[in-house]
Order: C-alpha cells, then sequence, then structure tokens
C-alpha cells in the first residue's frame, strides 16, 4: 500500500487557491492514501468567530467535493483538514474521503490556545473506517499530545492513523514516535509551512516536518521545516496488527483496564 502526504503553505483565506494547489500536486501522485494539512483551504490564523464561521463550509461542502473528485480521478483516500460550518456551530473537522465519496467527518476532540475562541470543541469521538486496503482513523493536530487519542483508534482496530495538522510546538514530531510505538500503529502526520500573522497578533510558524511513522517507531519518510512536498512510502498496513513486543509480552493482551480508573474502558479492549 502507498500511503503519504502533501506539505505545503496554505494561503490564508484563498480557498480555491488552496485547492488548486493540492489538485496540481496531487495530479502525478500514485498513492492509496495522502493526507493533508489541518486547516489546509482556509489557512489557520483567524482573528474571529465571524471570519472562522464565514469561511467554514457544510460537510460535504465546496472543499469536500472536490477532494472526492480528485479521489475518484487518483482511484486514492484523502484526509484533510478543514473548518467545518454546522448550524450556527464551527468546528475544526478533517474529512475522509475516497472514490466513492465522503467516508467520515472527524470533529476535532482537544482545540488549541485560539482555537477555543473561534472553533466548538469536536463532539464526534474517534472512528475508524475500512477503505479496503487498510483501516483507518482520524484525529487533528493537538489530540497528539493527548496519548488517549491514538490509543482509543488503535484499540477501534486502526492500523494507520491520519493526522493533519498545522504544529508550532515543535515536539509532535518525535512524540508520534512514542504514540505510535505504544500502540503499534503507522501514523501519517502531515504538518504545514510557513509563517501567519494577522490582526496584530504574534506571528505563528509552522514546523513542517511532517512524515510517516512505522508501527516500530521508524520515520519511514520525512519533509524538511520549509519545503513544499509530495512523500510517499509504500507498507504493509497488516504490519500494525501485531501488537506484541516480545515473545510473551504483547501490548494489547497485557492492559490492565481495572487499574487505570476512567482514563480508560475496560469494553474497548480487543480480544
Amino acid at each position: 500500500m502507498q500511503i503519504g502526504f502533501f506539505q505545503f503553505e496554505p494561503k490564508f483565506g484563498d480557498v480555491q487557491s488552496n485547492i488548486n494547489k493540492v489538485e496540481q500536486a496531487l495530479g502525478a501522485v500514485d498513492a492509496d492514501l495522502i493526507v493533508l494539512p489541518e486547516l489546509f483551504s482556509t489557512g489557520y490564523q483567524f482573528v474571529s468567530r465571524e471570519e472562522a464561521f464565514e469561511l467554514a463550509e457544510e460537510i460535504p461542502g465546496k472543499t469536500a467535493k472536490r477532494l472526492i473528485e480528485i479521489a475518484a480521478d487518483k482511484k486514492m483516500h484523502i484526509a484533510a483538514g478543514l473548518a467545518e460550518r454546522s448550524k450556527n456551530q464551527t468546528f475544526n473537522s478533517a474529512v475522509l474521503v475516497g472514490p466513492a465519496g465522503l467516508i467520515s467527518a472527524y470533529r476535532k476532540t482537544h482545540l488549541f490556545d485560539e482555537e477555543l475562541l473561534w472553533f466548538t470543541p469536536g463532539d464526534t469521538g474517534f472512528s475508524v473506517h475500512d477503505i479496503g486496503k487498510a483501516r483507518v482513523g482520524l484525529m487533528v493536530c493537538f489530540d497528539w499530545m493527548f496519548p488517549e487519542s491514538a490509543r482509543t483508534l488503535a484499540l477501534k482496530g486502526a492500523q494507520i492513523i491520519c493526522h493533519p495538522s498545522n504544529l508550532v510546538l515543535g515536539t509532535c514530531e518525535e512524540a508520534m514516535i512514542t504514540r505510535c510505538l505504544e500502540n503499534r500503529v503507522f501514523a501519517i502526520t502531515a504538518n504545514r509551512t510557513g509563517t501567519e500573522q494577522r490582526g496584530g497578533k504574534s506571528a505563528l510558524r509552522f514546523t513542517g516536518r511532517s512524515q510517516v511513522v512505522s508501527p516500530r517507531g521508524v520515520r519511514l519518510c520525512s519533509a524538511g521545516p520549509e519545503e513544499a512536498a509530495v512523500k510517499i512510502v509504500e507498507i504493509d498496513p497488516t504490519d500494525a496488527d501485531n501488537k506484541r513486543v516480545a515473545t510473551y509480552s504483547d501490548l494489547f493482551a497485557e492492559r490492565k483496564p481495572g487499574f487505570y480508573g476512567d482514563i480508560t474502558d475496560g469494553s474497548m479492549r480487543l480480544d
């Protein structure tokens, strides 16, 4: 299976231009699954809740429908972050689409910093979807800081975690190695590049360094901090089904939910 990401610098507020960049970049790509950054179509640094609402779209809206068209043309699946409008609320969301249409929309559970001013916390929870060649789960950017996010997806059977991101802290790239190790899953973190400074606020500098990490914590491919790049790597998604780290040590079989209190649910344990 061929999986990867497209790392680039979106132009704030220019949805059509950002979609065009994606279409152009993926035109020559042969892959089964591609991940795009968080809020790839709008940019990130909003200055008001009203601005976020105006740039957001219903799902499926213009952006998701165009991604579906690209997925159908390229016979691939795409995970991408975008701003979602639902009634009078705005969510920092991600969609998973394929040649047949919209598969899932996930609303970011753990909002970061000023996102709490512009967006409503996500209410979808974490889900996993079979796309034929693999089982795929979604989380968005700051969800990485909460180990329960990746663990929940892994317990639900995800082989690949798609992780659209707009990273600024510079620590996630290393932490995702741990998330993959502790859950024995693949993860595709698609970050963006560049700087945004709007409304007299401090500049946000995005760290790039998108990556694909294996269930053994190996960085299979990555991009630089500033480059626009599509990176693809071949994997066997069934490698994520082996949770054994030693002859008698299986990560999931050896879990002890009864000792973890409220942070986990023993009924989610896989057989």
